[in-house]
């Protein structure tokens, strides 16, 4: 199973119609959590919100996770060591206050287990092709994880 997950607080159209519209040519079922999106599936499962507990049961399950560039979903996939492929909102196309998406995946790319995407021919690559697994971190508390994202986001990217 591949699990989609738009988060909670805005919605993605664009992510899920794309996946939804490469959805049939899959060998796997989609899950899709769509959150407030007006834009309903036709050729996914979908939710609007997936409650915490049946949600890591999900990402448990999924052999990759697509999703847009937030902090949550990153960590989470990190945590169950599974391959994710971001597909970060952007300002311009009024999906987002600002940029920070793009930030994310710009200073995180190239990294094992995870894949961008940035239109939907991308998109269809690497969903078609995801990334090998994650290697399992050493576990480390929540607040560890925060405060090291904070970290690196304040750093922010390196002077060539």
């Amino acid at each position: 199973m591949i699990l989609l997950t738009v988060g909670t607080q805005l919605p993605f159209d664009r992510l899920v119609r794309l996946m939804d519209e490469i959805a049939p040519s899959l060998a796997d079922p989609v899950i899709a959590q769509i959150g407030r999106g007006s834009y309903l599936p036709r050729n996914m499962t979908w939710h609007r919100v997936i409650e915490p507990v049946e949600f890591e049961r999900y990402v448990a399950d999924a052999r990759f996770i697509v999703s847009h560039a937030g902090i949550g979903s990153l960590l989470t996939a990190e945590r169950h060591s599974k391959p994710i492929i971001l597909f970060p909102r952007t300002c311009y196309l009024g999906e987002h206050r600002n940029e920070h998406q793009m930030a994310t995946v710009t200073m995180i790319s190239g990294r094992p287990g995870l894949a961008v995407a940035n239109d939907e021919a991308q998109l269809r690559q690497a969903v078609l092709n995801p990334p090998a697994s994650q290697t399992p971190q050493p576990s480390i508390t929540s607040r560890e994880q925060i405060c090291n994202a904070i970290s690196a986001f304040l750093r922010g990217p390196v002077a060539a």
